[in-house]
């Protein structure tokens, strides 16, 4: 990304996992990285033998209204600007996913499911909506996955007999979300990309080779796509 500052970034759901090493791969771009979970404890000792990385230092509860915008006073209290959100609240849920097969799934967990994987990424982006708009090279990835595709062969929504209904079904209605918000924002510069980390082949992969994906897709020049879901920077069905 061609900055004349550097540039400040928000992940969200970066206490372990996927979400943690997208925060310090992204910190080695040069990127000032915010760490937010679920509370500023997690946060903090998250970072504590990363010190490239700073912990927002507020609880951050995506399903909640007052939490988030606590975080957004965070973020402006610390920086006073915004340039890159990273919305992997979904991949970083300590609850785990509804497992259960589309007629058998509890509807009350696929409900808790959304609250995080679709409505906190929804959340997020509004709230933190006017700091992007006054940045000059604004990002927003929405970790999303396969499974909430009609055209990915291995991890697609007609490839698993109905099996992990409501991830599925979250993860198409955040691709949606992504398409909405870029097609709106575009105007604007802000470039909206939903990415898949899983691997393209079966089986899984850990968080250092899942991580290069989203940081591709946060770190974009800006004549970079948006609308668009990726893995590992190629384009994936919808």
């Amino acid at each position: 990304m061609n900055t004349l500052t550097t540039p400040v970034a928000l992940v969200a759901g970066a206490d372990g996992g996927l979400g943690l090493e997208v925060a310090r791969q992204l910190s080695l771009t040069g990127a000032v990285v915010l760490v937010a979970a679920r509370t500023a404890e997690a946060a903090k000792g998250a970072v504590v033998d990363l010190p490239a990385l700073e912990a927002l230092g507020v609880d951050l509860d995506v399903t909640d209204d007052e939490s988030v915008l606590a975080a957004v006073a965070a973020v402006v209290a610390a920086h006073g600007r915004l340039d890159i959100l990273v919305n992997a609240t979904a991949c970083a849920d300590p609850a785990g996913t509804p497992s259960g097969a589309t007629t058998r799934t509890d509807l009350e967990e696929a409900l808790r499911q959304f609250e995080v994987a679709l409505f906190g990424a929804w959340r997020l982006t509004k709230a933190f909506l006017p700091l992007l708009e006054a940045s000059a090279h604004p990002r927003v990835v929405n970790v999303s996955n396969g499974a909430g595709s009609h055209g990915d062969p291995l991890h697609g929504l007609a490839a698993r007999g109905g099996a992990d209904a409501a991830y599925g079904v979250g993860a198409a209605g955040l691709n949606a979300l992504t398409s909405l918000l870029a097609a709106e924002l575009a105007t604007g510069g802000i470039l909206v990309n939903a990415v898949c980390p899983e691997s393209p082949v079966a089986g899984t992969r850990g968080p250092a080779t899942s991580a290069p994906g989203v940081v591709w897709a946060a770190t974009l020049p800006d004549d970079g796509p948006t609308g668009g879901f990726f893995r590992d920077g190629a384009a994936l069905p919808w």
